[in-house]
């Protein structure tokens, strides 16, 4: 199917190209009869023209008696004052005026195309009248030969027609060739495509040799393998994760219930229900976490209200006792647009995530800075390394046990953060911190 299609667009683009040449060599070959018609008319015209100027010395002269010597043009006749024919070459002999016509009393000469005169019957003739002043009246000389026909000269035509062809045929070689050059490296690509599947993705399509269009195209789709591999490969990571996850919480639930069950009578059961409700925060934690990365990863919009983003983030922080002292330093009236419970999911993750890791306190900071609003939460704990910096906003990230997922977090937190600020398009990023992790979100300020 794919040689097929090949060779389908490859035809049709050879047929365009030769349709595209074929409409140039017209245009250039009717120019070209035009043209040297043109001047095969005006050398023709040229050449009756001599002819009369020879009749007319005749004439001044008085040399001129019935017959007119041959002169290289087809006819001649000399009409005197009164209309009868004084002299004629031998072909017009006898015969009456060709033509009528005369020239205007101001000028001399008049040219005239006449077809189908009863001295020249089925042909269109040049006709040239001149005018002789004599003493006894103003002669006329008419001068007569054949018009150059549309295509001049039937070696002139078959010449154009021979050029055409050659030059369709050149074209048509030419353009099947390149054509077919560079779909080859499509199908090439094509194939390799087909090839790849969901569990193979290591592929890549050929990168053709030339700089063209096709090279780029090549360049373009590994480009967009490498990420696809890159993509499915964190999404089986994260699928393998999430399942670790989850099944963690389950095999303690169970491994409490089973060893309560083994020994009913001496179990403890309220130690039991704490120990399964713990488990069961944990489950609904996780679960309520990878709903929220699968409904980012589907792009879904939200909404785009303005809020105060400092009194957001003393909502948040206030929302429950802490262990940890909370110092704020939030500006008013510092306005984004976004989504109200996407945002407060951000904020929420971050100041969990600092309560977590602080010492003894952590600080809230919001503020305006080039028309950005600034949120920092800082915390007092061990911090984070420069080099891990990146690490720590990947899904299921394990780092060092002070800063796991095991110590509270569902390992979900701090990626959910920075896809929602990438959501409001801004950024979520680590920096520099005298003590501690400090946490920065930057997004737009409404206007």
């Amino acid at each position: 199917m794919s040689t097929w299609h090949s060779w389908s667009v490859r035809t049709r683009l050879t047929l365009i190209a030769c349709a595209v040449m074929a409409l140039i060599c017209c245009a250039v070959s009717v120019s070209a009869l035009i043209g040297v018609r043109d001047l095969a008319y005006n050398y023709n015209t040229n050449r009756v023209v001599r002819a009369v100027l020879k009749t007319v010395h005749l004439v001044k002269r008085d040399t001129i008696y019935g017959v007119i010597p041959d002169q290289d043009v087809t006819g001649i006749q000399v009409i005197r004052p009164d209309g009868s024919v004084a002299a004629s070459t031998a072909n017009l002999y006898g015969k009456p005026p060709m033509a009528v016509f005369l020239p205007d009393e101001s000028i001399v000469r008049a040219d005239q195309l006449v077809c189908d005169s009863p001295d020249f019957p089925d042909s269109c003739m040049i006709v040239v009248a001149f005018r002789v002043y004599q003493p006894d009246g103003d002669w006329i000389i008419y001068a007569a030969d054949p018009t150059v026909p549309w295509y001049v000269d039937p070696q002139l035509l078959a010449a154009l027609i021979g050029g055409t062809l050659l030059v369709l045929t050149i074209t048509g070689y030419g353009a099947s060739w390149t054509i077919g050059r560079a779909l080859s490296s499509v199908d090439a690509i094509s194939a390799e495509l087909a090839s790849i599947t969901a569990s193979d993705l290591g592929h890549r399509v050929p990168v053709p040799k030339f700089r063209d269009e096709v090279r780029r195209m090549a360049e373009t789709v590994n480009g967009t393998l490498d990420r696809l591999e890159q993509a499915v490969e964190q999404q089986r990571r994260f699928a393998s994760d999430a399942s670790h996850d989850l099944r963690s919480p389950l095999t303690a639930m169970r491994a409490e219930v089973e060893g309560a069950l083994l020994h009913p009578e001496d179990a403890d059961w309220p130690s039991t229900g704490e120990a399964l409700l713990g488990s069961l925060d944990r489950l609904q934690a996780l679960v309520t976490d990878l709903l929220q990365v699968a409904r980012l990863d589907a792009r879904a919009p939200g909404r785009t209200d303005p809020i105060d983003l400092g009194r957001l983030a003393d909502t948040e922080a206030n929302r429950r006792r802490r262990r940890v002292n909370v110092l704020t330093s939030l500006q008013p009236r510092v306005i984004v647009r976004g989504d109200r419970l996407r945002l407060a999911r951000l904020i929420t993750n971050l100041i969990d995530n600092a309560e977590r890791h602080a010492a003894s306190e952590i600080s809230i900071r919001v503020s305006d800075s080039d028309d950005t609003a600034v949120l920092e939460v800082v915390d007092d704990g061990a911090g984070i390394a420069p080099d891990k910096r990146d690490l720590v906003f990947q899904r299921f990230t394990r780092l060092d046990a002070a800063r796991s997922r095991d110590s509270g977090g569902t390992g979900l937190g701090l990626a959910i953060a920075r896809q929602i600020a990438e959501t409001h398009h801004g950024t979520l990023t680590i920096e520099d911190s005298n003590r501690g992790a400090r946490f920065v979100l930057r997004i737009p300020i409404a206007r």
